[in-house]
Formats: structure tokens, sequence, C-alpha cells
């Protein structure tokens, strides 16, 4: 690792690209319904695009020669595995950016073999901007943050999603369902790295999604874990999609279990 490519300085630039994109997207946002492809339960904007074109100029403007990973196109830059590599999201929660609703981010992550070094998620509509470094805890607008102290799963709040494709050989809602079972309340808010970050700074207590991607947690599974939770990949499934537990740490065991119950024979 060189002077240019410490964690302070990954931070810098990570930062500086989710803030340039963010804020595109948020100074543009009265073009918010200008679509390039709409789908049964999402859309496509002219602005994913535009924002993370914005992200990875940031990037590549500071460090050339890494890879860069972007939700809306494949690798650019470097070599993907090699050296440090980028993954950005530039709109995660796109389909509440379209409607109007605050709950959107852009979210950008440093990996160095696999394994997040940097991370900045930034919600400009609601102006917010988490960070974390490897191994030296986590903020938001530079105040530490921490989890929730929650031990019981019948008083925690979980947020997740409705994933459009239900897992094979499990019925619709059958996930969504076995959470509601067991916890106090289970919430949708439309963003996967920012639900992950309300973890983080104990506005819940576990967030669990079944179908999202490397983007959607890249950054905000660091940012969880430097603020003292826990965060876990429980299966892979086809086309690189994930399902990803982010908790508290205090009820981690219960909900995976639970989750696990859910899904065996799947």
């Amino acid at each position: 690792m060189t002077l240019a490519e410490s964690p302070e300085r990954l931070l810098e630039a990570a930062e500086a690209a989710a803030r340039a994109a963010g804020g595109h997207a948020l100074a543009n946002r009265a073009r918010r319904r200008e679509t390039i492809a709409r789908f049964a339960h999402d859309v496509k904007l002219k602005l994913d695009e535009e924002c993370q074109r914005i992200a990875q100029a940031e990037l590549a403007g500071r460090f050339p020669d890494h890879a860069i990973v972007g939700e809306e196109d494949a690798t650019v830059g470097g070599r993907a595995g090699r050296g440090v590599e980028w993954i950005v999201d530039p709109i995660d929660g796109t389909v509440n950016f379209s409607h109007g609703l605050p709950f959107w981010c852009c979210s950008i992550a440093a990996l160095r073999d696999g394994q997040t070094q940097a991370a900045a998620v930034f919600a400009p509509a609601l102006d917010c901007c988490f960070t974390a470094i490897r191994g030296a805890g986590a903020f938001c607008n530079g105040a530490r943050i921490t989890v929730s102290a929650v031990a019981a799963l019948d008083q925690a709040m979980i947020l997740t999603g409705l994933d459009k494709n239900p897992e094979p050989n499990l019925p619709p809602l059958a996930l969504f369902q076995a959470t509601t079972r067991h916890v106090q309340k289970a919430r949708i808010l439309g963003s996967a790295a920012l639900d992950i970050c309300r973890v983080a700074q104990g506005e819940a207590d576990g967030y669990f999604e079944s179908g999202i991607y490397l983007w959607d947690v890249a950054a905000a599974r660091l940012i969880v874990e430097e603020a003292g939770g826990r965060e876990e990949i429980l299966g892979h499934q086809e086309r690189g999609r994930l399902r990803f537990l982010a908790t508290n740490g205090h009820i981690h065991e219960a909900y995976r279990t639970i989750l696990r119950d859910a899904l065996r024979g799947v």
C-alpha cells in the first residue's frame, strides 16, 4: 500500500465522490422522471448514469489505476481483484428518488482483497454523510455513531425489503412474514445502504434483504461493523444476488436463526 492509498486518502476520495454524485442528483431532482427504462418494480433514470459518471471521474482523477465497478455498467479503469477496487452505487433508492421521497443515497466503497477499507454513504436530501475507515469507527457528519443496545428480538425494529423476484421454492412474503412474527416492527424504506446506516446509527436494530447486490452493501457493511454491529452474507444466488444481514450484534444470532429456518431447503 502506498501513502496515496492510505485509508485516510481512500476515505477522502470516497466522500468526495459520494458528495459530487449525490449533489448532482439533488440539484437535478426536477429531472427525476427522465427515464431510460422501466421494469415491473424498478426504474432506471438518466441521472443514475450521470451520477455514476461523476463519481467515476472523481475517483479516476485521484486513482487512475484503480478498478471502478458501478451498478450502471461493467468494470472500468484498472483490473478488478488487484489492488484497490471501488464499488459505486450512484443512486441507491432510485424508485424513492423518482417519486420525490428523500430516502435515497450515493454509496462508495474502497475494497482491498475483497474487504472494504473505506466507505461513504451520502444522503443529500437528508443532509447525512456516513463514513468509516476500517478500525477507526463510524461517523455521521463527523460525529461518531454506535448501534443500539436492544437485545430482545421482540423489541427490535427491523428494516427490510420485498424482493421483486421471490426466493426459489419460497412463496412471496415468506421472509417478511417470518420477520414480522418475531419482531416489534418491520419497516420497508427502500434504500439498502441507507437502511444499514440507520442500523449503524441506532435508529433501527437490524436489516435483512434477499436478492440484493454487492454495490448495495459494500460501503454500509463497513459502517455498521465500525459502529459496533455485525454484518453477514447468508447466501449467494444466481447473477450475483446476495442474502444479506446486518444487526446491532445483540439480536444477530436470534434473527439469523429465524431467517435460516425460513430458508431451510431453499
